[in-house]
């Protein structure tokens, strides 16, 4: 863990000292779990804070320029980014609450650890992310990392766009080729925000289109 980072979430995003005593919380988990699971790549163990925690906090502003943002859901949460560290922030906040759907069971009882440990509200919702995103209550916002390509997580959102959800889902340099000729984005509004944890990474901010 690297201090400097912990600091640059205090101050970057006025992060509460209960927050961050969450995450602390979340870090020893999951590197307590990661020496018998990978839940993520040991090469970003290191530097926990900024790829992962800051990676995930850095939604929340965006998200406030659309509305709430205080119901969401993460689609294919895995080890909880950004799901978790958005409950942990919202935490204070008796409206809110995040749905973390995730397949894997061993994953699924990683996350609700952290959720018990916390004492964060969440759902966990273990189903495969297509069967079960329509039938979820309308959120203000639909996230997944990590995932599957744009097209796809638009279409596996697209039951909460209908909704009125905004969806933001973290992207690498690598975003461009995935901005082909696919028909599901003549239906969505998509812009992006640069990310803090990525020179060439972007945050991707998809709207369906007020006349669809």
């Amino acid at each position: 863990m690297k201090g400097g980072d912990k600091e640059f979430a205090l101050k970057q995003f006025d992060v509460s000292r209960e927050t961050i005593g969450r995450l602390e919380v979340y870090e020893k988990l999951l590197l307590k779990w990661s020496k018998v699971k990978n839940l993520v790549a040991p090469s970003t163990l290191s530097g926990l804070w900024m790829r992962h925690f800051v990676d995930s906090l850095q939604l929340l502003p965006i998200a406030r320029d659309y509305g709430q943002a205080l119901r969401w859901i993460d689609m294919g949460a895995g080890a909880g980014f950004p799901g978790l560290v958005l409950a942990m922030a919202l935490a204070d906040q008796p409206e809110a609450k995040v749905y973390l759907v995730e397949s894997d069971h061993r994953k699924c009882a990683f996350l609700r650890e952290v959720s018990r440990e916390t004492g964060i509200r969440t759902e966990i919702v273990n189903e495969r992310v297509e069967n079960v995103v329509g039938n979820l209550p309308a959120a203000d916002c639909i996230t997944a990392r990590a995932l599957a390509p744009l097209a796809q997580l638009i279409e596996y959102a697209l039951p909460q766009l209908e909704k009125g959800a905004v969806g933001l889902f973290p992207k690498g340099q690598h975003i461009d080729t995935e901005l082909t000729n696919n028909t599901i984005f003549s239906r969505v509004n998509l812009s992006f925000v640069p990310s803090f944890t990525g020179e060439k990474s972007r945050i991707m901010v998809v709207r369906l289109h007020s006349e669809a």
